[in-house]
């Protein structure tokens, strides 16, 4: 179940509901509490409203402060803890929330520099991945889970999506054997037709 390094895990502004469930979007992993899932974790950003952004700063003090971002003094894993950022880009003010692992002394700066460097893109786009990302970041728990012991041994863990066939009925897919069509159905309507654009 390991993640790549740094990723948008959700297109447009998540309002205070979504951003609650966007901090724990892999409670139904398997073996929840058997081990450090951090990497799940990790490296996750999107982006909030200036309110959700204040209202996260004023739950508790921040573990710190520095310049435009602030770390949550509560841990998600021994060292990974959410940090909030305010940052200018292209000449508007934009909040977002991110997964940082502290022990990485420049995690939160190479966070930062990778939501500018994303959020700078010329032409609105979505890669491939963040496709996937944004489907199982908007899909109810009900009509998302894990590969268990009906999966073969190299899909068990992986995650699954219901989908709903040509024919009629659901059946149950990994998300990262979605096809186009299926990936445009599960799409909100105003995220289909934006063009595709390869990963950094």
């Amino acid at each position: 179940m390991t993640q790549s390094p740094i990723r948008k895990v959700y297109q447009g502004i998540a309002d205070r509901p979504q951003m609650f469930r966007l901090f724990d979007r892999h409670a139904q992993r398997p073996n929840r509490w058997d081990g450090d899932d951090g990497a799940l974790y990790c490296g996750e950003w999107f982006e909030i409203a200036r309110p959700e952004h204040d209202y996260m700063l004023d739950i508790l003090p921040p573990l710190w402060m520095r310049g435009e971002m602030f770390a949550l003094r509560e841990f998600l894993t021994d060292s990974i803890t959410s940090i909030f950022y305010t940052l200018s880009i292209d000449g508007r003010t934009r909040h977002f929330h991110g997964y940082c692992d502290l022990l990485q002394a420049r995690s939160p700066v190479e966070m930062r520099d990778a939501i500018v460097e994303r959020e700078s893109w010329p032409v609105k786009a979505m890669t491939h991945e963040e496709r996937l990302e944004h489907i199982w970041s908007a899909t109810h728990d009900d009509y998302r889970g894990y590969a268990g012991e009906r999966w073969l041994p190299e899909h068990r863990g992986k995650r699954t999506l219901l989908v709903y066939g040509r024919r009629g009925g659901t059946t149950l897919r990994l998300l990262e054997d979605l096809s186009e069509d299926e990936i445009q159905a599960k799409l909100p309507v105003h995220l289909r037709h934006l063009p595709s654009r390869q990963a950094a």
